[in-house]
């Protein structure tokens, strides 16, 4: 038996190699699909970071300073550029997400088309007022732009900016030093220092990949959005005051205060804007009470996918050790109830067939939908097992059992695969009675005894003392009587 057991359990380790070859298979198909998420991209729009409208102005700052003494004076001009900018009081966005599924060889990507309407209102422009530092000094300042920032601008379709009734003419770029992608208006000079404010409106038509980001530049933000998505992810720095989400779509609202975020001094301060996923910044408090990040303030939707079949595969190919383990037992469970006797290599076989589930898994999910791929791996599985334990143990009526046992198995493992926050609950109390199942079965066996029966040594047997006999019954004469005559 000890020997058995050590064989079974160079087995086990054979079979743990071989999943982890699956799972490198599986990791490599992952890969893949992300090379192609970033071919599409290349191709069409990465993830879109909308930011804006906001105006700024480039200033120019001089003074004449006089250097050196006697004939070596002489006058040097020096200079100080910086940015004036002008953040709305007022922001509304009311956007709608459609989405469009794009496809490189056998992975697919989910991009969106954005159509928004957004309106921007300023107070009185008085930050666009340059301040002079030096006395005497001459500033020189460019025309207010009105500027919006977009993370990929090839994503552009259509854009319509007015301010006031008048629409403006549109320019590629920003003219901004750090957010240069987007497109931009020229304002009169009239705007500078304007006591009334002015509102404009901008209707922009945006194409993007995965993900949507938005920074809230407003004094008072209100955002509104709408998708035919059913699988929202929202994340970064807020999250939506109302949110709604059907097997139909999702429809989200933020409404955010300059009071609750720094975008507006993020943005003025040139800080980089972060999307999501990897590159969201994780706030950490340091030394003097400051933050580590250094990115602004933003927010996100990433339309993601839930069935992904490799993350699904992913997490299946976990389970498969313990897939080997419940089978193994069950087998045992046959050979010690039925004193059978199960060949080494019959296990490797049964495990290289629970193994070769996994591998069917992944392959077929790349060309059927992942409950079908899971469906038919399944069954082909169950059905050779079956068949094979039938021969195995004997006879069909064991084989059927086992058959049955592994597909509950199955079907446990899709359940687990659906859920989401009670995975790890549902998997234990399925443990757990799976233990106890094979303790109940097996609460009457000797184990000891496998031992003995298997021909090892056995326990001495008691010794017995032999039974008196009356000494008439013996034939013996008694030394006290005399013997008669015969």
């Amino acid at each position: 038996m000890f020997i058995k057991l050590v064989g079974l359990a160079a087995i086990v380790l054979l079979l743990m190699v071989g999943l982890g070859l699956i799972e490198d298979v599986v990791r490599d198909r992952q890969r893949y699909r992300s090379m192609t998420a970033q071919s599409v991209a290349d191709s069409l729009a990465g993830p879109q970071t909308l930011m804006g409208p906001m105006i700024h102005s480039a200033c120019v700052e001089s003074w004449d300073v006089e250097t050196g003494k006697g004939e070596e004076r002489r006058t040097v001009e020096q200079r100080r550029e910086f940015l004036l900018t002008a953040m709305p009081e007022q922001l509304k966005l009311r956007t709608g997400a459609a989405m469009e599924e794009r496809a490189r060889g056998l992975h697919k990507v989910n991009t969106y088309n954005l159509k928004s309407h957004v309106t921007a209102q300023w107070g009185a422009l008085n930050s666009l007022q340059p301040q002079s530092t030096v006395k005497g000094s001459r500033m020189h300042c460019g025309a207010p732009i009105l500027m919006v920032a977009v993370g990929d601008a090839r994503g552009i379709r259509m854009a319509q900016v007015t301010l006031g009734e008048q629409a403006l003419p549109l320019k590629p770029g920003t003219f901004h030093p750090t957010y240069t992608r987007g497109l931009h208006a020229g304002l009169p000079e009239s705007v500078r220092g304007r006591a009334e404010g002015l509102t404009a409106t901008l209707d922009l038509e945006l194409v993007g990949t995965e993900r949507l980001s938005i920074v809230p530049l407003g004094g008072n933000t209100e955002v509104q959005m709408t998708s035919g998505w059913p699988h929202p992810s929202f994340s970064g720095r807020f999250l939506p005051s109302e949110r709604e989400v059907t097997k139909d779509g999702f429809s989200a609202q933020w409404r955010l205060s300059s009071l609750a975020t720094t975008a507006q001094q993020d943005i003025a301060n040139s800080k980089r804007i972060c999307v999501g996923g990897q590159d969201a910044p994780n706030e950490y408090a340091v030394p003097g009470g400051g933050t580590a990040s250094d990115c602004a303030d933003s927010f996100s939707v990433a339309f993601i996918d839930p069935v992904n079949p490799y993350t699904l595969a992913d997490r299946a190919t976990k389970y498969g050790v313990l897939f080997i383990a419940l089978t193994f037992v069950a087998v045992g469970l046959f050979e010690l109830m039925k004193k059978l006797r199960v060949h080494p290599v019959q296990y490797l076989l049964v495990g290289s067939a629970l193994c070769s589930f996994f591998l069917l898994l992944v392959s077929l999910s790349e060309h059927v939908a992942f409950g079908v791929a899971y469906g038919i791996a399944a069954t082909a599985c169950v059905l050779l097992l079956a068949y094979y334990a039938s021969h195995m143990l004997g006879s069909l009526a064991r084989g059927i059992p086992l058959g049955a046992g592994i597909a509950l198995l199955y079907g446990l493992l899709y359940v687990l695969l659906q859920l989401e926050q009670t995975a790890l609950v549902v998997g234990s109390i399925a443990l757990f009675l799976v233990l106890a199942a094979v303790m109940v079965a097996t609460r009457k066996v000797n184990w000891y005894g496998l031992n003995a029966s298997a021909g090892g040594p056995r326990p001495p047997a008691p010794r017995r003392e032999p039974p008196s006999v009356p000494p008439a019954a013996s034939g013996l004469v008694s030394p006290q009587q005399p013997a008669s005559p015969a």
